[in-house]
């Protein structure tokens, strides 16, 4: 007999939260049972949304409370550790915000409080299941780029001063963990290795160009993969108004090119059998090329975004499985984030 039981859900921290509150709103599968949040002002606005919701300020009522089966965590990135591991100690799965923490040496605590209290814990990288996404995958594992031999990342934003000035720990190395790559390039990053295969070595600048901040709201990579392809990754807030994500892969026998889930460019050089090389690109274009919004009008069965990932958490809890995105995995990221701030402050290429 299906097990109708609904997973009771709380949010910690209602920045990105209120994204999390709003996948667990949907799903037919949990209940948003608790919100936790230092702002009370806050916590009440989300109040009538979600009115069924125990409101909390201090985390440890949230974490003692029965019914939370699953907490989102949600904080800035510094606590991330620190506040998943006392969930899983309380008895909580976890699913963690990008980055899992500003160094992998605390984010390694998260995995050893997995191993330790054999509760879930998965990590949000959403941007795996924008659905270009599974096309462009699908394409590289079969083959049909042929050899990967470059690949080119830049996510060119823009955040004002007051973006940084609010809340306090935005651009800081102790918070934030740094500025452009760690906070808004990270799921690119995350996208770079899972397309393009694991890094080799890293050689980075940085600087500060129109911001008040400590870290920096600039970076320029070049990257080197070992499996001999070769690539580049920019970062920064400071690209009036905010231009683009653009992801490049280039093999022997296709490119492809896309800004965030938008498809830009689909060329193959064996198209599939029933179709030229034009009308592969056209079709593709037509299904990926306005986005996720419209690329669901004919796969409605995928979800995307957030929903995709705490929908995956519920399900993981409910079918007592793993989630599909785990701690190691989320690591892989935050490993050439931190090599990038390594060769940029000390002005040298690093190896991974």
């Amino acid at each position: 007999m299906k097990n109708e039981k609904k997973i009771g859900y709380a949010v910690l921290g209602l920045g990105i939260g209120k994204a999390h509150a709003e996948a667990v709103a949907k799903s037919e599968n949990a209940c948003l049972v608790a919100l936790c949040d230092k702002d009370e002002a806050l916590l009440q606005k989300m109040a009538v949304l979600y009115p069924q919701a125990t409101l909390y300020t201090d985390a440890e009522e949230l974490f003692a409370d029965p019914r939370v089966e699953i907490v989102s965590i949600c904080l800035p990135s510094a606590l991330h550790a620190e506040y998943a591991v006392r969930a899983m100690e309380a008895g909580k799965h976890v699913l963690v915000e990008k980055p899992l923490d500003i160094t992998c040496e605390r984010a390694m605590r998260i995995e050893e409080a997995r191993v330790r209290t054999g509760k879930r814990c998965g990590v949000v990288l959403q941007n795996r299941y924008n659905l270009n996404m599974y096309p462009i995958r699908q394409a590289i594992d079969s083959g049909r780029l042929g050899e990967l031999f470059l690949g080119t990342f830049a996510v060119k934003w823009f955040r004002e001063q007051r973006y940084y000035d609010r809340g306090g720990w935005r651009g800081t190395w102790a918070m934030d963990g740094g500025g452009s790559l760690i906070n808004q390039a990270s799921h690119t990053v995350d996208l770079m290795q899972w397309l393009m295969g694991d890094v080799a070595s890293v050689t980075s600048s940085m600087k500060i160009a129109n911001h008040q901040i400590e870290t920096e709201d600039v970076t320029v990579s070049h990257i080197a993969f070992k499996n001999g392809a070769l690539g580049t990754f920019v970062s920064t807030t400071c690209a009036y108004p905010g231009v683009s994500t653009e992801i490049g892969l280039y093999g022997t026998a296709g490119s492809i090119e896309a800004d965030a889930d938008r498809l830009k460019l689909w060329k193959m050089s064996e198209p599939v059998e029933d179709m030229d090389e034009d009308e592969e690109e056209e079709t593709m274009l037509e299904r990926f090329s306005g986005g996720n919004r419209r690329a669901a009008e004919s796969a409605p069965e995928k979800l995307y975004g957030h929903r995709h990932v705490v929908e995956d958490m519920i399900l993981a809890v409910k079918e007592n499985r793993d989630p599909e995105i785990m701690p190691l995995e989320g690591m892989k990221s935050l490993a050439i984030i931190e090599a990038i701030y390594r060769s940029a402050k000390e002005g040298k290429t690093v190896l991974l």
